[in-house]
């Protein structure tokens, strides 16, 4: 069986079984700040488990892309060492909402394992918590797996927790024996199930989540019992075909044949061909984050990225490939995961590029930082040291882009290892590292007393065609001051998508609410609101929603519908939306592209959506189903979710988006668009702020004003006033350069009389000196040219600049050398003699105070400063 058959029969086996088939969610949790990347199948089930959303059926099976690489969950240093770890991988997974129980997971689990893959019964274990006598119990009734290959483990190993608190329950997991000795079974205690030993290979884990662990730590059953299963499909692959190595299946060949065919270097199965295994794995985890959404940056999920890349890249020059090649085995990736995954196809040739760039860009400072690595390596083996400095590891990040695990995988094929520690101890000092993934946090208080008015089904949204409705509390919650609340009905738009939350009012004849903000939690729409008058009760009420602020809100809505389309005609289809903000005041948006924006592409932009706006085109929104949404040509977007039936808005043949919020009716509506900023978020995304309607009139009345203002102080047409501009500022740039220039002629003849005045103290020449300089760069001028007249020695000169006292200090480099005197520790302590602060290199550094009149004695005290320091 290929993959794509064992994939499919999975699907189909628990389809047949009553589970609706969900889509695989992006490996990128956007709408998760807790995960960097979606690491196992349950992650976009969480809502369900924490009982803050609905599940929309009972039953679910799905294939789900996954990476691990940080955290509780970090393979990455075995992979390519071993055989089964990877980065990426995909869950095989099978859910129960309160629906069956470990009866029905456990016997389903055999049945497709053995009757339908026909798995050898005498090679599986399963293992069981050694508290949960039911699922042990079971494995003995239901299956006829052999009663010694039933095993009892502790927590440890078979008990699952989401987080420090929540959802949790014993687990129950199948292994395989893999054949070697047959004296060593699965319950050896060093050598079985749950050891090291790649003989005995976990495929499959069935959780039970029947408790809850409250913040005392203790655990209460629930109410409703769910199931969680994962299985890892490339290891269920290679058993099936067969074969030893996930590496040698179809998931894998096809992308290492190429790596031969790039390379020119056959691929082994053993040691030696490590570098073909990580580069492989390494393209297929980069080829998927970077379609969801990820990219290569210094930060957060971008590093991981990044280091992974760059992994990959020196892995590559170890087979002799020292110019760019991994984007090359993108297309191969999409051959081999494409049919499971479609959305790769659409992003190849941006894939490819995002890839290429950073290539490129670390090749750069590759070659220069292997060199400083061999020096570093000789210095501390000469130095009989076992390890590279946390210093000199630092260093090769920070200057050469060498992220630790590549310095640290060098470092052992040298024999030398490194220090973390210290390395760790620069890391904090400069940025936070990247997170590990953290485990879940609940975002609702489950311990807040919500107050229940009125039990069944509520946070009914009717926003898209009414703004004011009759409606009644059924859930609140005071706050500090505040009150939260809940309706059975609701106009107010929960923010979602970029477009803010809707404000407004909720009141009757006894109370008046005013609606803050309006969140989702869950399935509930949450207003917060503010008490203004009378007091809270159960009577109904009418939900009123500030229908002006709508109005400019979704302007800015349809107005980021229009930019993108016009984005994609301009600058082309690579252009794929990264995020977006949309509230009543402007629109942001983020995109994938990898240039600045010329005027001329930004006016085109400009042009294309006001075109739009003036043709008033109608909004048409329909439902469909996702499938035909996206045959249909809908776009859909990074970090969304999105469910079997989708909503969509169409202006024509123009845009086409699958989107939930509120639009304007026609694209006349806008009013006027303009683009206010264009600039460089990340590596590989833009961001547009533009704004729209009454905001966008406002802002050209304002630039019309300062140009007439222009136009009238420098008596010039509008088409001239840029010239007019730049001749003033070439003047102006003139007159400062003759200036400088008069001041250094006067500065000059005073050089005699200062270099007189130098004071020899401990045999070193001093000179401390008060002048009068327009700026500070003049002033480090003036201290470079006086240490050069001096050839030896150390200056000190002063100034005030605008009421503020500086100074600058210069110190020969024998002075340095012999006296160990440093020009950024004599600033330090003068800078803070004037009130203020300093620093600089040991040759010349700079200080500012905000003591002017004590700038004198500053001065006249250096002398006895620079004695005390040589002495």
């Amino acid at each position: 069986m290929t993959s794509q058959d064992i994939r499919k029969q999975f699907i189909e086996f628990f389809e047949e079984r009553g589970h609706k088939f969900v889509r695989s969610a992006g490996v990128v949790p956007f709408d998760d700040p807790t995960l960097l990347f979606t690491n196992a199948g349950m992650n976009q089930f969480k809502g369900i488990f924490l009982e803050t959303e609905t599940a929309g059926h009972p039953r679910a099976v799905n294939s789900q892309k996954c990476i691990r690489v940080s955290g509780k969950h970090n393979d990455l240093e075995e992979v390519g060492r071993d055989l089964y770890h990877h980065t990426f991988f995909e869950m095989l997974g099978n859910w129960s909402f309160g629906d069956y129980y470990k009866q029905d997971a456990i016997k389903w689990a055999w049945e497709l394992f053995t009757e339908v893959w026909k798995i050898p019964k005498d090679k599986l274990y399963a293992t069981v918590y050694h508290a949960d006598d039911e699922a042990f119990k079971l494995w003995s009734e239901l299956t006829d797996i052999p009663k010694d290959h039933i095993l009892k483990f502790g927590e440890k190993d078979n008990f699952w927790e989401m987080g420090e608190t929540g959802p949790c329950g014993p687990c129950s997991e199948l292994h395989i024996d893999l054949g070697g000795d047959p004296g060593i079974d699965g319950s050896h205690p060093e050598l079985g199930v749950n050891t090291d030993n790649p003989r005995f290979i976990e495929l499959w884990n069935l959780v039970f989540i029947q408790y809850f662990r409250g913040s005392d730590g203790e655990l209460k059953e629930l109410p409703n019992k769910h199931v969680d299963t994962g299985a890892g499909l490339e290891r269920v692959v290679a058993f099936l075909q067969g074969k030893v190595s996930n590496y040698d299946t179809d998931l894998f060949t096809p992308i290492l044949d190429e790596i031969v065919r790039l390379t020119e270097i056959p691929y082994d199965s053993g040691d030696a061909g490590m570098a073909h295994r990580v580069i492989a794995d390494h393209v297929r985890m980069l080829s998927f984050a970077i379609s969801d959404g990820a990219l290569p940056s210094n930060d957060g999920r971008g590093y991981v990225l990044r280091r992974i890349l760059r992994r990959a890249a020196r892995f590559g020059r170890n087979l002799g490939m020292n110019e760019a090649f991994i984007y090359k085995l993108v297309p191969v990736v999409v051959d081999v995961m494409g049919e499971a995954f479609p959305e790769l196809h659409d992003r190849v040739a941006y894939i490819q590029k995002v890839i290429k760039s950073e290539e490129d860009s670390f090749s750069q400072t590759l070659d220069r930082g292997l060199q400083i690595y061999a020096g570093l390596v000789k210095e501390t083996k000469n130095a009989g040291a076992s390890e590279i400095s946390g210093e000199n590891v630092f260093k090769l990040y920070d200057t050469f882009g060498f992220p630790i695990d590549l310095t640290s995988l060098m470092a052992e094929e040298d024999g030398l290892g490194v220090d973390l520690n210290g390395f760790e101890t620069l890391m904090a000092a400069q940025r936070e590292k990247a997170r590990g993934a953290t485990q879940f946090k609940q975002n609702k208080d489950h311990n807040a007393e919500w107050k229940i008015l009125q039990a069944g089904d509520h946070s009914q949204f009717l926003g898209y065609t009414h703004q004011q409705l009759d409606t009644v509390l059924v859930q609140y919650l005071e706050v500090e001051a505040k009150y939260l609340v809940i309706l059975k009905q609701t106009p107010f738009y929960a923010e979602s998508g970029g477009q803010v939350g809707d404000t407004g009012r909720i009141y009757n004849a006894e109370m008046e609410l005013k609606v803050l903000n309006t969140q989702k939690d869950g399935d509930s729409i949450v207003h917060e609101t503010q008490l203004v008058s009378g007091e809270l009760n159960e009577e109904p009420v009418i939900a009123e929603i500030d229908t002006a602020r709508r109005a400019a809100i979704i302007r800015n809505h349809s107005a980021t519908h229009l930019l993108n389309a016009a984005l994609r005609e301009v600058l082309g289809d690579h252009v794929k939306q990264a995020g977006s903000l949309v509230n009543e005041h402007h629109l942001r948006f983020d995109f994938n592209h990898f240039e600045k924006m010329t005027p001329i592409e930004l006016t085109t932009v400009e042009k294309l959506v006001n075109a739009e706006i003036r043709e008033n085109t109608s909004v048409s929104i329909q439902i469909s189903s996702f499938n035909a949404a996206k045959a249909a040509g809908a776009l859909a977007f990074f970090g969304e979710k999105y469910g079997d039936e989708v909503r969509t808005v169409r202006f024509a043949e123009f845009s086409h988006e699958l989107c939930g919020g509120v639009h304007v009716s026609a694209s006349g509506d806008i009013g006027f668009f303009r683009i206010e900023s264009e600039s460089a978020i990340a590596a590989g995304v833009r961001r547009i702020e533009a704004v729209s309607g009454w905001v966008a009139e406002d802002h050209a009345r304002r630039d019309r004003t300062a140009l007439d203002h222009l136009r009238h102080i420098l008596t010039s047409d509008v088409k001239d006033l840029g010239t007019k501009v730049q001749s003033l500022l070439d003047e102006k740039k003139l007159l400062e350069k003759q200036v400088q220039n008069l001041f250094f002629d006067q500065a000059a003849s005073a050089f005699e009389n200062i270099i007189e005045k130098a004071q020899t103290i401990g045999g070193v020449r001093v000179v401390s000196e008060l002048v009068n300089l327009p700026d500070t760069e003049s002033l480090k001028d003036l201290g470079s040219d006086l240490i050069k007249q001096m050839g030896s020695g150390v200056g000190v000169l002063g100034t005030i600049i605008d009421e503020v006292p500086y100074v600058v200090c210069v110190v020969s480099d024998d002075v340095i050398a012999q006296h160990k005197l440093k020009a950024g520790n004599v600033v330090r302590d003068l800078g803070k003699q004037l009130g203020g602060g300093g620093g600089g290199k040991p040759q010349m550094a700079t200080a500012g105070g905000k003591d002017a009149g004590a700038l004198k004695d500053v001065l006249a005290g250096v002398y006895d400063m620079i004695g005390a320091l040589i002495a």
